[in-house]
């Protein structure tokens, strides 16, 4: 079988590098990839983030006889990726356009949750500067404002002063930080408690819920500084056979999964709920409608079965006929990103110790793996920085402890200078009170 993975990012890496153990898989294309990810598969420079993109992985798939095509971003699937797929008879694993309304708009979500009754928190919407300000000004801290559209991750602030408040509506709706993301903005309740990753995939019928993780959002350690794309993650975080999990799926994915079949959505791919575990329960934060980067890196590392069999299972409509084992270890991902990130950062940096790394962890059989993704090509073919959340090492060890010291020592050979990670992936972390 040949698969083609959409995307060129951490979580791109390690989908195509899962898919490529399968023993059903004869050939794994990455696009665009990154010079990473092109030690382990094949790449092609298409981006399928624009509609001439999408046009051109679909001739891509065509010519080369994919059988399976596998989307990583969120992008393309808002855009529209696998209803244009499918109309050209082609298979993918994915939400189609319309259930993609779920990351692509926070105002479209939270009104869906509003109607159908799942936990979330109180909000209001603007789409005026002068309105947003007000309202800021006059209500109490702390208070969450998100960017209304997709915004990579960076679009979420949360405000523990009144002018806290008042500059996230000046990045969004003044400064045009993230662009036409910035339209709308949502002003919401700050919920106290600890945060909870929950990724299902689902046929439109069927959750099967994936291990869950812990993410590390902010920059520095301790959780401060401004939010990034992921500083690391480590898996699980709760059990599977938790009491919170089973609240979850009930209160929220179930539900959403029902709200979706009443308004005609038909939902099939990876679902992603950032979850706020409060006193009265589980109350959903925010979806995406992809796997989450970086907890996909520590989830499926300790996935036992064919990752393969269980996307197909989601694409063919027969999820209940599939229970993923789990390795019973913990797997941590430690992210090296480039200085100044996530604000400006340079790139071009030579990154150095990989084939250190591997003789040691040949030697000392270490299970660790390192994920790409902002690495480019010099001219000289050397791998070079050319994002700002450079690489992930990703560890699994019997203990959170033994999966920490393997990352954080493959860490210190793999780098390039100046690389920024956080010291404090795998310390477990409350927020609120």
């Amino acid at each position: 079988m040949k698969v083609l993975v959409l995307g060129g990012g951490g979580r791109e890496h390690v989908l195509a590098w899962k898919l490529s153990l399968s023993p059903r898989v004869d050939e794994v294309w990455c696009a665009p990839g990154n010079a990473g990810i092109a030690r382990d598969v094949r790449t092609t420079p298409i981006n399928a983030d624009s509609e001439d993109g999408i046009a051109e992985a679909i001739r891509f798939a065509r010519d080369r006889g994919i059988d399976l095509t596998v989307v990583g971003p969120e992008a393309p699937l808002v855009l529209g990726v696998v209803d244009r797929f499918e109309e050209a008879g082609l298979r993918i694993f994915g939400p189609n356009r319309a259930a993609a309304q779920l990351e692509g708009s926070k105002c479209f979500t939270k009104e869906f949750l509003a109607r159908h009754g799942i936990p979330t928190a109180s909000f209001h919407v603007f789409d005026e500067v002068e309105a947003a300000r007000r309202h800021v000004a006059t209500r109490g801290v702390p208070v969450v404002v998100k960017a209304e559209g997709l915004a990579a991750g960076k679009g979420v602030f949360v405000a523990r002063t009144t002018d806290e408040a008042l500059a996230a509506v000046e990045t969004i709706m003044v400064e045009r930080k993230f662009g036409a993301a910035g339209d709308r903005l949502i002003v919401e309740d700050f919920l106290p408690g600890f945060e909870l990753t929950l990724i299902v995939l689902t046929d439109g019928k069927t959750a099967v819920p994936l291990e869950t993780a812990q993410d590390y959002k902010p920059v520095f350690n301790g959780n401060t500084g401004p939010n990034t794309g992921g500083m690391g993650s480590y898996s699980p975080h709760v059990p599977l056979d938790d009491g919170l999990i089973s609240q979850a799926l009930e209160r929220i994915i179930q539900p959403t999964l029902a709200g979706l079949e009443r308004d005609g959505i038909e939902y099939r791919g990876a679902l992603y709920a950032g979850l706020m575990i409060t006193s009265k329960g589980p109350s959903l934060l925010e979806y995406n409608v992809r796997f989450g980067d970086p907890e996909v890196q520590s989830i499926l590392f300790r996935l036992e079965t064919d990752l393969l069999d269980v996307i197909e299972a989601c694409v063919d409509g027969r999820l209940d006929e599939v229970t993923p084992r789990w390795n019973p270890g913990t797997a941590i991902c430690v992210i090296g990103a480039s200085p100044g990130y996530p604000g400006r950062y340079e790139k071009g940096r030579v990154i150095e110790g990989l084939e250190e790394s591997a003789r040691e962890a040949e030697a000392r059989g270490d299970r660790v793996k390192v994920f790409f993704a902002g690495a480019g090509a010099d001219a000289e073919g050397r791998l070079v920085t050319s994002g700002g959340r450079v690489l992930g090492v990703t560890a699994l060890g019997d203990t959170l402890d033994g999966a920490r010291e393997c990352a954080y020592r493959h860490l210190r050979k793999v780098g390039f200078d100046g690389m920024h990670a956080r010291d404090d992936i795998g310390v477990p972390i409350r927020v609120g009170s």
